[in-house]
């Protein structure tokens, strides 16, 4: 029989997907399971990307322009100047989620062997567009006693090198929630400029930044203005992960023009996804304050019920819907598979996201969580009670 290719060995599994074999045969044995494993909002779609959807008549589903629908495009581009983000339609290729905008930002700017940095943990995926492109993941560790700030600059130049050409970061942060702050980003643009790489600023989850935190945009970083490439999705922020629209965003314009490339051997990215994300920008206001006011409460719930656990740390993230959560365990794999296989209580389990597979230095994460808040409190209340009860049973609690 043929071999399967050397990049397919390699490509990893993904850290929060690879359990749903044991959730779901948890589900056939009547177990209730409550998923913090996966950032997947219950936060309704915007009304008026939904009347988009129902109302769209027309005879025939075309291929739209490989860069994606003009008028989107130019829609787009009054949000983001809204925002103060100072871009045009000519600066934005609409993807197939923002998970296309990350490989074709890598492979546009990165040959197969060079290196890029991120800090870790780190969102997992990247590690799989990294192998795809044939791109090497250098992490820089941030800890868990600091909140997951940015490493000090001293840490990040120790890892540059010949090969290094670019770095990437997720702000907020998805898998900890944390939000770097304006001083951190210019920390990061001197970096950027004195090396002359790539920065790959990972934004899809702008909109979710508590206790009145302002975010600040990579994109209005002063004298880098060619380095930066922006990653953006309509996923998080309108609650509609499965129309798979996101954006690649630069004033490149050599970046721009070889990421089009790669869109047009793709064709074109999906044509309803594009119609649903063109009329989510008119989303009211009101409809965010709504969600930030909700996720703010599940937050300071979780961390609170978490941090009253005997031996559990949860900082309190600045952004996105996640924490990496510290747990009183020997090896938080071994744990999160234990949940789904060995433990129920009144016929009800939870599901986490080991947080090993969110580093890449090994052993990193070993007693750690990811967990999503994308929970109603109801729930949320229900699976940190599970969660209390397993820990007092776990055979492998340290």
């Amino acid at each position: 029989m043929p071999s399967i290719s050397n990049k397919g060995k390699s490509m990893p599994a993904s850290p929060i997907r690879k359990l749903v074999p044991f959730a779901e045969a948890a589900k056939k044995r009547g177990v209730k399971v409550y998923h913090l494993n996966i950032g997947q909002p219950d936060i309704p779609t915007p009304q008026v990307a939904l009347d988009a959807l129902r109302n769209y008549n027309i005879k025939v589903i075309e291929y739209s322009h490989s860069a994606g629908n003009e008028s989107y495009r130019r829609k787009l581009a009054t949000y983001y100047q809204k925002i103060g983000i100072n871009i045009d339609h000519t600066e934005i290729l609409v993807t197939t989620g923002g998970s296309e905008a990350v490989l074709f930002g890598l492979m546009s700017c990165l040959d197969p062997g060079d290196e890029v940095i991120t800090p870790e943990p780190f969102y997992a995926n990247y590690n799989g567009f990294a192998t795809a492109a044939g791109v090497k993941v250098v992490p820089v560790t941030s800890y868990i006693k600091d909140d997951f700030a940015l490493p000090p600059v001293s840490e990040i130049e120790k890892k540059i090198g010949p090969a290094t050409k670019g770095i990437i970061i997720c702000n907020p942060n998805n898998p900890t929630g944390y939000l770097y702050s304006k001083e951190e980003l210019i920390q990061l643009s001197e970096i950027v400029k004195k090396h002359d790489l790539f920065l790959f600023s990972d934004e899809v989850y702008r909109e979710f930044c508590y206790d009145g935190a302002p975010h600040f945009s990579a994109m209005n970083l002063v004298g880098i203005e060619n380095n930066v490439i922006m990653i953006d999705s309509v996923s998080k922020r309108y609650s509609e992960c499965g129309v798979r629209v996101g954006a690649l965003i630069t004033k490149n314009k050599e970046v721009l023009s070889t990421a089009l490339k790669f869109a047009q051997a793709r064709l074109s990215p999906p044509g309803l996804g594009q119609v649903v994300g063109e009329a989510s920008i008119d989303t009211p206001e009101q409809y965010f304050k709504e969600v930030n006011e909700e996720y703010t409460a599940r937050r300071n719930y979780m961390v609170e019920a978490l941090n009253r656990i005997p031996g559990v740390y949860c900082p309190k993230p600045k952004g996105a819907f996640y924490t990496v959560v510290k747990l009183p365990v020997d090896d938080a794999d071994k744990f999160a598979q234990w949940l789904l296989e060995d433990f129920e209580y009144e016929k009800q389990t939870v599901m986490v996201a080991p947080a090993s597979g969110f580093y890449s230095t090994p052993g990193s994460g070993k007693n750690e969580v990811r967990i999503a808040y994308v929970l109603k409190i109801d729930d949320l209340k229900q699976a940190m009670k599970i969660l209390n009860e397993a820990l007092k049973v776990y055979p492998g609690r340290s």
